[in-house]
Parts: C-alpha cells; structure tokens; sequence
C-alpha cells in the first residue's frame, strides 16, 4: 500500500508563469482605465447636479445657463458649458437637458468612449 502511494503521480495544481503574466497584464489595464475613468465619472455626478440646481433657480434660458456656468465653475466642469444645455418648459418647470461624449485614449487609434445624456425631472 505504501509502494503504491509513492509510485502514484501526484498531479500538481496552480498557475503557469505565462498564466500569471497574462492576469498581471489584464489587471494592471483595467486598474489604468479605472483610474482615467472615474474623474470622468465624478464630473458627470457634478454636472448632474450643477444642471439640476440650474433648473431649480432659473425661470429662463439666460438665467439658467447662467447658473450652470457658476456651478461649472465652482466644481471646474470642462467638459459642457451652459451654452450646451437645451432648456425648456415643461408644464411651468424648467427642465434641463444635456449631451456630451469623454473620451480615454487607450492605445494607437483606440479609443474608450463615455456618452452621457440626460434631461431634469
């Protein structure tokens, strides 16, 4: 019995150095693009807000850009201005909508594209 047990091959288990090579590689990419993703996430949370406050205190259009652009510059948001809010009026509420794209140059001609859009309550 004991012969036996050391004449069995045991098979061994775990990761190659190539395996081990190829998971360092993907995860150091995605941990690259995470960290260029979420500034662009933050600011999307800040103009969000900064649109919805627009619509809170402006009752026309000069006024809610106006608002926006003070609130872009307080949370230095670079990626829309108040002249790229679409305003209108909905049932005697200002609603404000917006569209930009972000982009994250990845490698060569690839490119990682964030479209946000969106429209106040």
């Amino acid at each position: 019995m004991r012969m036996q047990s050391i004449t069995r091959r045991t098979r061994q288990r775990g990761l190659s150095f190539l395996s081990l090579v190829f998971i360092g590689v993907v995860a150091v990419a995605l941990v690259a693009i995470g960290g260029q993703s979420v500034p662009i996430f933050v600011e999307y949370q800040a103009v969000l807000k900064a649109a919805k406050k627009a619509a809170r205190e402006g009752s026309t259009v000069p006024e809610v850009r106006a608002s926006f652009d003070r609130s872009a510059t307080i949370d230095t948001i670079t990626s829309i201005q108040g002249k790229d809010l679409e305003v209108t009026k909905h049932n005697e509420r200002v609603q404000v909508s917006f569209s930009y794209t972000r982009e994250i140059h990845l490698v060569g001609p690839a490119y990682l594209v964030y479209r946000f859009e969106k429209q106040t309550p």
